[in-house]
């Protein structure tokens, strides 16, 4: 079965339809107390970066919270991995790459805090790796909202050179359980 993220831009994101739990990862960067002291307002994208995890690990996919230079990471509602990293791009010198590769993660959801920095850099680093990646806008918290509108175009640029954009509400009716067809039996008289 083909699914998409409706309202994805540039493209129908995945490119493929394969959102299945058993391929897709949430990573959220800059999930640590470094990142969110830093960030603008982050209410409303940890509401929604919390509701991702909880569908996510519902639908059989992983859920790794990125924790950098030693800061601690922040709690999430659902058993997340924690990985270490010791600089913006949550792929440099980290764990991240083999846990993906070794649980046969191919599609990304990116979010977090630091949208123009943390996020944005460690989506860039998963496309070039690639990874089909989904920046998740409205759970991403910028560090300033003058770059909050560039961060997001600068994903979608060339046809989607680092992937595509999208909202948390779409991704959520996504991941909705498909409902199994139980066959109707004719009733007895």
């Amino acid at each position: 079965m083909t699914i998409h993220v409706e309202g994805t831009d540039p493209y129908a994101w995945p490119y493929d339809g394969r959102l299945a739990g058993g391929h897709l990862a949430l990573v959220l960067a800059g999930w640590d107390a470094g990142w969110t002291s830093r960030c603008v307002s982050i209410d409303e994208p940890d509401r929604c970066a919390r509701d991702l995890a909880v569908a996510v690990d519902a639908l059989g996919g992983l859920v790794v919270r990125l924790a950098h230079t030693g800061a601690a990471p922040q709690a999430l509602p659902v058993d997340a991995i924690t990985i270490a990293v010791p600089g913006i791009d949550g792929f440099y010198a980290s764990a991240l790459d083999d846990l993906l590769r070794t649980q046969g993660r191919t599609h990304l959801l990116v979010a977090g805090h630091g949208l123009e920095a943390a996020v944005h850099s460690t989506l860039r680093s998963a496309n070039d790796r690639g990874y089909e990646c989904l920046l998740v806008t409205d759970a991403s918290a910028p560090l300033t909202t003058d770059l909050e509108a560039a961060s997001a175009s600068t994903v979608t640029m060339s046809g989607g050179i680092f992937g595509a954009i999208g909202t948390t509400p779409a991704v959520l009716r996504a991941l909705q359980p498909v409902p199994t067809l139980v066959p109707s039996t004719p009733q007895e008289a």
